[in-house]
């Protein structure tokens, strides 16, 4: 019991999604660079795991929340969430990191003579 409510609790699952929005497009890039040097399951993965909590967290009060008002805008409550913290966020600094680096791949083996690997 924090500050003498029983639900204070529910307050640390905020924690991460405060800290995911200044963190987490460098975190998710770095997610894109690690899968792309290293294809495998595993980063592949983590890159799912990582951001499940705090998006989670966030559609879910999202959601609870647009379904308890019964508001005309939950459509566009909705897609604002999706565009920003889902895909502006967490799934766009993922395609970057990856793209970058396997363009940057691609013109150092080209540039070397080697052939990518299939």
């Amino acid at each position: 019991m924090m500050f003498g409510y029983s639900d204070d609790w529910l307050a640390l699952l905020f924690i991460p999604v405060v800290l995911w929005v200044p963190a987490g497009p460098f975190l998710m890039g770095g997610m894109g660079v690690w899968c792309a040097r290293r294809p495998g399951w595993k980063p592949r993965l983590v890159s799912v795991l990582l951001p499940a909590v705090p998006v989670g967290v966030l559609g879910t009060v999202q959601i609870a929340g647009l379904i308890r008002l019964k508001e005309e805008t939950w459509l566009e409550d909705l897609l604002g969430f999706l565009g920003v913290y889902v895909v502006g966020i967490t799934v766009l600094p993922w395609l970057i990191g990856y793209g970058a680096t396997r363009v940057t791949h691609a013109v150092r083996s080209r540039r070397s003579g080697a052939r990518p690997p299939a």
